[in-house]
């Protein structure tokens, strides 16, 4: 056996957890996504999606993927440096530019990809990275491939970036990112304390809008718009595989950021383009956003909703204050035991465990979409509280 099998094989720790019969990944769903999927022939409340805005079946998404799959095909079979630019995706980032309030904006094929393609790119050697502390995945692997040195601030305090970016040399690219709406906490980022210590400190900021396009601002354009500071905020990036029902991700700012990263983003020059039908789908998205904004209204009645039932339980819901609600249960085995049990009952919820939280510090993640009703929600409360009162956790 070589070093790479050997090594390989001594990762067992799924196998122990299937083993043990509450394996939670990689449930397989028969149907569509929406507020009810089908998962072993049997119906299941979803409460684990990111389809905010419940659009993934929305008739008019629909025809618009068919359409420009007939159109288009169902590739581009290039980068969009090369031979993979099409009309519509000129389209589509005019449009998301007009959306979000910016002067241009640029696709890639994945959201994980945009944030790879701006922090691996723009700050350079010497420059400084700055990273709440619970910035998503995609935002730390991007500033590991970058030559600038990366520094992290506390969640969500003002005082811990204050602190560090007092200390930072001047004349150096100071590049704060974090994200709009947490995706684990459910909190926001308190963007205008941010955007007022970057003036102060000469530093530049940019937002993961990835669970906050389509959730805050008008019509779900994001973050700066919800606080009107969206000339404050240097970069937006966003993604579309949540409230745009598709495939994708985007980067908007001026025109001088857009014409650096489409002739220097790795990301994007190598890549292969966005598919036509996930690029039409956006482009529908965004006039049924604009055209039914109730979907947004709805959405965030039903988070106060659903958040104050949860704390009249007893639930610690920690920071919450969006439609992604934390339930932090603080121990391994019930949260996986809980989420079998919920399944069983027909509910289907997100474990979330290390390192995707901090160690010792699981939780379920409850997610709200636009589509779901009161009485689908009052069935999913009752079963969380009915199953964590059996386990011990409240």
């Amino acid at each position: 056996m070589g070093i790479l099998q050997d090594r390989l094989k001594k990762y067992d720790a799924p196998q122990k957890v299937q083993a043990a019969g509450v394996y939670p990944y990689f449930r397989v769903i028969e149907s569509e996504q929406d507020t009810e999927v089908i998962i072993n022939g049997k119906k299941v409340l979803m409460f684990g999606s990111n389809s905010y805005l419940g659009l993934t079946n929305h008739p008019k998404i629909i025809e618009a993927a068919v359409a420009a799959t007939k159109k288009y095909g169902t590739g581009c079979a290039g980068s969009r440096f090369l031979n993979g630019t099409l009309d519509i995706h000129i389209e589509l980032e005019n449009k998301l530019a007009e959306f979000v309030g910016k002067e241009a904006a640029l696709c890639y094929s994945t959201g994980f990809q945009a944030n790879l393609g701006v922090l691996s790119c723009i700050p350079l050697r010497g420059d400084f990275i700055l990273l709440d502390a619970l910035d998503h995945a995609s935002i730390i692997e991007g500033s590991r491939l970058s030559f600038a040195k990366t520094v992290k601030f506390a969640h969500n305090d003002m005082d811990s970036l204050k602190r560090r970016l007092k200390v930072l040399p001047h004349g150096k690219l100071k590049f704060i990112v974090v994200d709009g709406i947490f995706s684990m906490e459910g909190d926001i980022a308190r963007l205008p304390e941010i955007a007022e210590l970057a003036e102060k400190y000469h530093a530049s900021v940019m937002v993961d809008d990835a669970h906050s396009i389509g959730v805050l601002g008008k019509n779900g354009c994001g973050t700066a718009d919800h606080f009107g500071i969206t000339d404050k905020v240097d970069v937006i990036m966003g993604t579309f595989s949540k409230s745009f029902a598709s495939l994708g991700g985007f980067i908007a700012g001026d025109f001088d950021t857009i014409n650096y990263l489409k002739h220097n983003s790795r990301a994007l020059i190598f890549s292969a383009s966005m598919t036509p039908s996930s690029t039409a789908t956006v482009i529908a998205a965004l006039e049924v956003m604009k055209a039914e904004p109730e979907r947004i209204d709805h959405l965030w009645e039903l988070s106060r909703y659903s958040l104050n039932a949860f704390k009249q339980l007893g639930f610690n819901t920690g920071l919450a204050e969006s439609p992604i609600i934390p339930l932090r249960m603080g121990d391994m085995d019930k949260t996986l035991i809980l989420t079998k049990l919920l399944l069983e009952a027909g509910i289907f919820v997100n474990p979330v465990v290390p390192p995707a939280v901090p160690k010792n510090d699981t939780l379920i993640r409850f997610s709200l979409i636009a589509t779901h009703t009161h009485a689908q929600v009052d069935k999913a409360v009752d079963n969380i509280y009915r199953v964590s009162k059996m386990l011990g956790i409240l």
